[in-house]
């Protein structure tokens, strides 16, 4: 499902027009992406949380020529499903 799909979906599922579901993904997508930028963590009861992990300085590899190469920190947002959330897909 791409983003215009989504905003149908929203549209037909709460009966707003597209214009006003793609709004609202809009805003609750940066609000999301706002307060992972600051740091915290977005939980949703039965739905799953949303937060920033660290990841390490390391050494890597090139596949190609053996070459150790050193890959620098950062961030990766992350994902975890609630468990209501896991139960209905199983």
């Amino acid at each position: 499902m791409n983003k215009a799909e989504l905003y149908a979906a929203l549209a037909k599922k709460t009966g707003f027009s597209k214009k006003d579901a793609e709004a609202f993904a809009g805003a609750f997508f940066d609000v999301i992406t706002e307060t992972l930028q600051q740091g915290n963590m977005v939980q949703i009861a039965g739905f799953g949380s949303f937060e920033v992990k660290n990841r390490a300085a390391r050494k890597a590899r090139n596949p190609r020529t053996g070459e150790e190469i050193e890959v620098a920190a950062s961030k990766a947002p992350v994902f975890r499903a609630g468990k209501t959330l896991k139960d209905s897909i199983k």
